[in-house]
């Protein structure tokens, strides 16, 4: 009987050190920060490959990966315990490489609603260097939808954060929650390719309604003209019976 209680206990106690450093690994992986300070120098080398970029990339969004480094560079969600400098260069032997595919559900097999993720390499607890990757879009059912540039802002954001060292957050409200919405619905590849045709539109209704407004000014000008002469001629008419 002694020797059973024995087992138990000690059956008992491996459930317990079992979740406990579950929770652990969690933690770790989870957590604010996964490496305080990743990067053992500055400023941190970025390559943004606009050149080898899939079908519905859109110009646009290395102009919305530029503001992700400002984001941090000012200060990010406050998280960080140093303040990052980045530099770009135009060569992919560098810190960060960011890249795009169209979908990373369909390109690379990635779970559903994932937009971008980072893959750090490190060596002797430090980051020798991180890859991102980021999506142009997604699929609603079978319908594409291009991703906005405040997305892309959003996204490239986020995936930032963990190239810099800081894991997923609890809080919604924090750039880094697991969590991606759309924040727009303008696509700018449809908008860049129509944006002329989009301006000519403008400007003809705006002729249109200046020369509608105008005719109309010149309607009442007439009328105002025609009903003076006819309610004078009428009292004129009246004083001479």
């Amino acid at each position: 009987m002694i020797r059973m209680n024995r087992v138990i206990i000690v059956f008992i106690l491996a459930i317990v050190l079992a979740f406990a450093l579950e929770g652990v690994r969690h933690m770790d992986s989870n957590g604010p920060v996964i490496i305080a300070e990743p990067w053992d120098h500055s400023p941190i080398t970025v390559y943004i490959d606009d050149k080898d970029v899939p079908q519905h990339y859109s110009p646009s969004y290395r102009e919305e990966v530029l503001n992700a480094l400002t984001y941090w560079e000012n200060g990010g969600n406050g998280q960080l315990v140093y303040r990052p400098e980045f530099q770009v260069v135009e060569t992919d032997n560098a810190d960060i490489l960011i890249m795009w595919v169209d979908n990373l559900e369909k390109d690379v097999g990635a779970s559903s609603g994932v937009a971008g993720f980072t893959r750090p390499y490190i060596v002797n607890g430090r980051f020798e260097r991180a890859d991102i990757v980021l999506e142009t879009g997604n699929y609603e059912g079978y319908a594409w939808r291009q991703y906005g540039d405040s997305s892309m802002e959003y996204i490239a954001a986020h995936e930032m954060g963990h190239a810099l060292g800081l894991g997923h957050s609890d809080d919604r409200s924090d750039i880094m929650y697991p969590r991606y919405n759309h924040r727009d619905n303008l696509n700018p590849l449809l908008f860049n390719s129509t944006r002329y045709i989009l301006l000519a539109l403008i400007i003809g209704a705006a002729l249109m309604i200046s020369y509608h407004g105008t005719g109309w000014l010149r309607y009442r000008k007439q009328r105002k003209k025609l009903e003076d002469d006819v309610f004078s001629d009428s009292e004129g008419d009246g004083k001479n019976e």
